[in-house]
């Protein structure tokens, strides 16, 4: 019976099950560091088969003395960066500490509470930083089959442009390939491209235009735009695009007041307690 068929009868025998009552005894060692068999248990994974079972317990065990063997060789070789590399490993430690403490002070006492009143403040305390990196129009549209029946009428209510043509049109719903006739938002130039791609053959200047009316028809049907508003890049955004962008600008003042306090208290405190002294 040669080495690998012993190897494979020893490290069957101790994983045919993910539960052993030997615990403690151990699997592998390199050098002064042992690899016991509850370390492999606690990450074999659940309903695994025998065959597989024995598949990952071979590939960790090759993984496990690698790594060893590396950092074995790393000590060697990298002595003099020893101290330095401990330091960096302490610093993170002590980075990763601080992140957590602060991530649960935040969690636990940040007001997450954003008012329309503190919006209103924020926006006018600060429109300069709402310049528009890209195009935003209002506009509304319809797309339908020129060989429906009522095509001229669907053109006439659109035209119309009233709330009451807008509830007629919605009624022949049924009838449209899309619509939009939402013209109270603003959204992107690219978003509306994506919806009504027919409109990337229009001149982008000559289409970004207040009031603009378009009537198109081709072999895929009558298309019906109307441009309500426009603002340019570059243009002040509308505070009600920039509902978003204010409220986490605003939550991440107040958390950076909160842990500034936090920080300013436990110094404070730590002074008093006589905790903290400079010589």
């Amino acid at each position: 019976m040669n080495y690998r068929i012993i190897y494979i009868i020893v490290v069957l025998a101790i994983f045919s099950c993910k539960r052993s009552e030997n615990e403690g005894k151990p699997v592998a060692k390199v050098y002064e560091n042992v690899l016991y068999e509850k370390d492999i248990n606690e990450i074999l994974p659940d309903n695994i088969s025998q065959e597989d079972s024995l598949i990952f317990v071979k590939n960790y065990i090759n993984k496990w003395a690698r790594e060893q063997l590396l950092v074995q060789k790393a000590k060697i070789n990298l002595h003099e960066e020893k101290e330095h590399i401990n330091t960096l490993v302490n610093q993170y430690h002590q980075d990763l500490l601080i992140n957590k403490y602060k991530e649960a002070v935040v969690k636990q006492e940040l007001d997450t509470l954003v008012t329309e009143e503190d919006i209103e403040k924020f926006y006018g305390d600060n429109t300069e930083i709402f310049k528009l990196n890209e195009a935003l129009i209002k506009f509304r549209y319809i797309f339908f089959d020129e060989k429906i029946n009522n095509a001229k009428e669907f053109i006439s209510l659109f035209k119309d442009d009233k709330h009451d043509s807008d509830i007629k049109i919605m009624k022949q719903e049924l009838q449209l390939k899309s619509h939009n006739l939402n013209d109270s938002i603003w959204i992107k130039y690219d978003d509306v491209l994506k919806n009504a791609s027919f409109l990337k053959s229009y001149d982008k200047n000559d289409f970004l235009k207040k009031n603009k009316f378009i009537h198109k028809e081709d072999s895929t049907g009558v298309y019906l735009v109307k441009i309500k508003d426009v603002l340019l890049r570059n243009d002040t955004a509308p505070m009600s695009y920039a509902i978003p962008t204010i409220k986490q600008m605003i939550l991440h003042k107040r958390k950076l007041e909160l842990l500034k306090k936090i920080e300013e208290t436990l110094t404070e405190d730590a002074i008093k307690n006589k905790e903290f002294q400079i010589y």
